[in-house]
């Protein structure tokens, strides 16, 4: 494991507004209009926290959302009723699911193509939520992509192909698609001239982390975030560092894999410049295999984060087979290779004799409240079982 400080900007911070408690409110009311709505559970490893030496350890199963196995669906579809609100010229308020698919609506907005690059979870909400909405939907996928994950994009309707290139070419290719074809570009990082869309589905993480925030019975004092362009780990800091201001803030660690190290890198610098992490991004957390950080997402990174940890891969299968195998009454989870990372982190930080540097500079001890977020489940349930084993899903 490698970790490096997030060295923390002036007075003059990044704009968490829109990740407040209030709007994260308004966006938790949007989702749920929709009939599939559900908080995902909180589960409380009690028996994991005591082994480890912990007062707390919490880890939010979002394998249960929407029925897409994944928390991007929040994002993605937010995004589209903010697009299709601005189109109709009201406020999001105003349209909830049944407004939103009804006919009236889709005749007067007319045939509408959303187009998305994806490692799978983020275009599987959005072809779900074009779906949901009447529209169709594109979705591109980098080199790599194992086939169960396009199969479940295009059993959601899309139209969705893999590209030969890399994630982040990809993500450019989809823009030049949409440019050229006048569809609605649905993106999850920031592109020349492409900022607002990022920043919707930014809030609509926003639900989550509200979720989480009602869920935990007492404030957490680490907080454990997956980056792969950084939105989902933006949107959750911001949200908190809102709700727990000042030294009441949990301290934040963002956790990428070693391969696709884009934060870390970029923090480690502390150049002010974005740092990208060089192909081939080979790591078998495919959700977290990008390359190159949102600027908007690092920006508040930089303003309320505090240590970036880069990990190799057997981090992620330790933390996998801890979910699946859960020490006595503890609630199994279900999680997938991008999922489990950051449970499998902070029980090898809590463990491993030879991290007991990190782990002071972390300020773990049996004080410590950990919250953690299982992303996704079995989203490739062939190398779920070849990871924990056969009779498990």
């Amino acid at each position: 494991m490698r970790l490096t400080p997030i060295a923390r900007r002036g007075p003059e911070r990044a704009d968490i507004s829109f990740l407040s408690e209030k709007s994260a409110g308004a966006v938790r009311a949007f989702h749920a209009s929709f009939p599939l709505y559900a908080a995902t559970p909180l589960r409380s490893l009690t028996a994991l926290a005591k082994e480890l030496g912990v007062r707390g350890l919490y880890v939010k199963d979002e394998s249960f959302r929407f029925g897409l196995n994944a928390f991007k669906v929040l994002g993605g579809s937010y995004a589209a009723g903010r697009y299709l609100a601005g189109r109709l010229g009201v406020d999001i308020a105003e349209l909830p699911y049944p407004r939103l698919t009804s006919p009236a609506v889709r005749d007067r907005l007319g045939p509408i193509t959303f187009v998305t690059t994806t490692d799978g979870n983020h275009g599987r909400g959005v072809a779900w939520t074009a779906r949901e909405l009447g529209q169709r939907s594109v979705v591109y996928m980098p080199r790599g992509t194992r086939p169960e994950r396009l199969e479940n994009i295009r059993r959601e309707g899309a139209e969705a192909s893999v590209l030969a290139m890399g994630y982040d070419d990809a993500v450019r290719f989809a823009r030049r698609q949409a440019e050229e074809k006048g569809w609605v570009l649905l993106q999850d990082t920031t592109l020349p001239g492409y900022r607002e869309v990022p920043v919707w589905i930014m809030a609509g993480y926003g639900t989550m982390a509200l979720e989480m925030y009602h869920q935990i019975p007492m404030p957490p004092t680490h907080i454990f975030l997956q980056a792969g362009v950084g939105s989902m780990a933006g949107a959750v800091t911001g949200f908190f560092a809102n709700v727990y201001p000042g030294a009441e803030k949990p301290i934040v660690v963002v956790v990428e894999p070693d391969a696709a190290d884009c934060v870390f890198r970029t923090a480690a610098a502390a150049d002010g410049r974005l740092h990208a992490a060089p192909e081939p991004l080979t790591t078998i957390m495919a959700g977290l295999a990008c390359g190159e950080v949102c600027d908007i997402a690092w920006d508040i990174l930089e303003s309320w984060a505090d240590f970036a940890l880069a990990v190799p891969d057997e981090v992620t299968v330790r933390g996998m087979r801890r979910l699946a195998r859960p020490l006595d009454s503890d609630a199994r989870v279900i999680s997938g290779e991008s999922g489990a990372v950051t449970t499998g982190a902070a029980e090898a930080l809590l463990t491993e004799p030879d991290l007991d540097g990190l782990r002071r500079a972390l300020g773990l001890d049996a004080s410590s409240v950990i919250l953690c977020v299982s992303t996704e489940g079995a989203t490739d349930k062939e190398n779920y079982r070849n990871i924990v084993g056969e009779g498990i899903l």
